[in-house]
């Protein structure tokens, strides 16, 4: 529809530019300089110049003219025409009585120049402070596909980097919760909640304790089912397009010539199977965060709660006061501190991996200028190397310095835990608490699972969102593409013969049968014509005479209340005028009182209508002597007598 406008517009805009815009525009041009002309002539008379200023009004009045001669059916100037006048009128009068100052000729006169209406100002660039260069990234192609490469090196060597002090992390807290530290040096009395479960408790709470969680996890199957729905719609999409075309390729057979869909959909099924490998792994992977939610869902629920009933939750125990100033208990202290030290170097180194960047563009362009070609992984594993070495080393001394740690607070726990006094009471209130800081730990990493899981869901229905419209508009492209093919198909069977060929029957047709063979129409016969009757002969001239004597008057009857009889068939009936002719039998001769030729045309008697009560119409004469018919000419044709 839009390009039958466009072409439709194509071709009528010349006709509508020179036939309505350029009249216009000329029309407007007109005005303008006669308007210019009017203002220039009141500088001048500022100026003291009477002449140039009556030389300018008088050109102004021309192309009034002009304009209203030209364009009338465009523009109108007659205001303008009627205040150039009158200006021009009073300047003539004063010239002529007071100033007779001399009028020059309109091609003497100073060009009018432009105003200056605002002051011009030099362009800073950039314009905005927000600007950004949209080709400044623009690089070769193999430049491209080496940064991608490097990015990819780089994104691996910092998750890497971060991952395994992530790992160490997660295993610190868990020997330490296993070992019941530090809340076994704080719970040397036995009775008061340990200042660090305190301190886990109000962290569980602020970050929303077990309900956030609970939402968080109660949204991942809707986020699921939401990608498996969008993944299956557009596989259904192309599942229904290729079976439409298997049965269409099926009919028509070597005349579907178009790519099978099949073939055409394999790159679009291998990613649709990658999306649906990655929705089942991660399927899996909510499940194992489910199960470790629900192993410590009861200890977090305990963290959630206050002070008073965490308390009353925890089992008491015989106080330990003994072992408070134990160089043991001081020992074990000041290692779990150096273990907090190494921790929070850790997290700042962490932070300093993430933020290290640098640019390979530079470094990429000069190599393939040099060398024609880039040698992609010498160059990053050299700059990655530089950018990162450092890091590297600093994070693997971290980890050898928490090993360190961790194999000292394991032997200095042996021996605080065989200083302390043993019994039922004291391992239950140790196990409450080893659960309780597991419980923590838990709950931080359940926390951070499920909103990467929630962030991944989200990411994900982009990405499948825009892998449905590849598979719509594919799909639709083929459905074009089938409809057009079918098209052809059929008007190239209509356009087939529908029987073989045969041969017309000779008496179908006066022509031969043709060589080739083929449908041969049946030839259409004209209708003969009606063949025109014979002019009609003369009729006889026949005496009142002959006719009383060669016709006697046949016997009188009584009238009746019926019609008068019919006249006796005479014994040969009258026929064409061949003697050999003997006519038909009951053939009966037609009254002269009817024949339209008798009444004094021809001379022949006149034979008045019977009415009802007289005699009847004379009988055919006798017969041996017919009825005398003149005989036709011979030139002419016989004549038959119409009954």
């Amino acid at each position: 529809m839009f390009l039958s406008v466009f072409i439709c517009f194509t071709q009528l805009f010349p006709y509508f530019y020179f036939q309505e815009v350029l009249p216009v525009l000329a029309a407007k041009h007109c005005m303008m300089q006669a308007t210019a002309e009017l203002h220039q002539s009141a500088l001048a008379h500022q100026k003291k110049k009477f002449g140039e200023e009556i030389a300018r009004l008088q050109h102004a009045t021309e192309l009034v003219k002009t304009a209203a001669s030209r364009y009338d059916e465009y523009v109108n100037v007659k205001d303008l025409s009627d205040k150039i006048s009158r200006a021009l009128t009073a300047a003539k009068k004063d010239n002529d009585f007071i100033y007779h100052d001399r009028v020059p000729e309109v091609k003497d006169l100073e060009h009018i120049g432009k105003a200056s209406l605002v002051k011009a100002t030099a362009i800073q660039t950039p314009l905005s402070q927000k600007f950004t260069d949209l080709f400044e990234k623009m690089v070769p192609m193999a430049v491209q596909q080496s940064m991608s490469a490097a990015n990819s090196r780089k994104a691996d060597t910092v998750n890497r980097l971060t991952g395994s002090m992530r790992e160490a992390t997660n295993l610190c807290n868990g020997v330490l919760a296993s070992l019941n530290l530090p809340a076994a040096l704080e719970d040397l009395s036995g009775d008061a909640v340990p200042q660090s479960i305190l301190e886990k408790s109000r962290a569980v709470v602020q970050q929303g304790g077990l309900q956030s969680i609970e939402q968080l996890i109660k949204d991942l199957p809707e986020l699921l089912q939401r990608n498996r729905e969008i993944l299956d719609e557009s596989l259904k999409m192309l599942d229904d397009e290729e079976t439409t075309d298997n049965e269409l390729r099926g009919k028509f057979n070597q005349r579907w010539n178009r790519t099978p869909s099949g073939d055409l959909y394999k790159p679009l099924r291998a990613e649709g199977n990658n999306f649906r490998n990655i929705l089942d792994k991660a399927v899996q992977a909510d499940q194992v965060v489910k199960e470790r939610y629900t192993a410590h869902c009861e200890m977090i629920a305990l963290l959630c709660k206050p002070e008073n009933e965490l308390s009353a939750a925890i089992p008491s125990a015989n106080p330990a006061k003994t072992l408070q100033g134990s160089e043991v208990v001081n020992v074990l202290r000041a290692q779990l501190a150096q273990l907090d030290e190494v921790k929070r170097e850790r997290e700042v180194l962490e932070g300093e991996v993430k933020s290290v960047t640098f640019d390979m563009t530079a470094k990429f362009l000069t190599a393939l200028a040099q060398d024609g070609a880039i040698n992609e992984e010498t160059l990053t594993s050299s700059e990655l190397d530089t950018r990162y070495g450092s890091h590297t080393q600093r994070v693997q001394q971290n980890l050898r310095r928490q090993e360190e740690l961790l194999s000292q607070i394991q032997v200095s726990h042996q021996e605080f835990s065989a200083l302390k006094q043993s019994n039922s009471e004291a391992n239950n209130r140790e196990e409450v608490l080893k659960k309780l800081a597991s419980a923590h730990d838990s709950y931080i990493e359940i926390s951070c699972n499920i909103k990467e899981g929630t962030k991944f869901y989200n990411d994900l229905t982009e990405i499948l969102l825009k892998f449905q419209n590849k598979c719509s508009d594919i799909v639709f492209a083929r459905k074009t593409e089938r409809d057009e093919l079918l098209k052809e198909l059929q008007q190239s069977i209509a356009r087939e013969p529908s029987a073989p060929s045969f041969n017309v029957p000779s008496y179908q047709s006066n022509t031969p049968a043709p060589a080739s063979g083929g449908l041969t129409p049946v030839p259409r016969t004209q209708p003969q014509a009606k063949p025109q009757p014979p002019a009609r002969p003369p009729l006889p001239n026949i005496t009142p005479q002959a006719a009383s004597t060669s016709a006697p008057v046949s016997t009188p009857v009584a009238p009746s209340s019926t019609n008068p009889p019919p006249v006796a068939p005479p014994s040969q009936a009258q026929g064409p005028p061949y003697s050999t002719y003997q006519g038909y039998p009951g053939y009966y001769q037609m009254p002269m009182a009817y024949n339209p030729y008798a009444y004094g045309q021809f001379n022949m008697p006149y034979m008045p209508y019977q009415a009802q009560g007289q005699a009847g119409y004379p009988g055919a004469p006798p017969a041996q002597q017919p009825y005398p018919y003149p005989q036709q000419p011979p030139q002419q044709q016989p004549y038959y007598p119409q009954q």
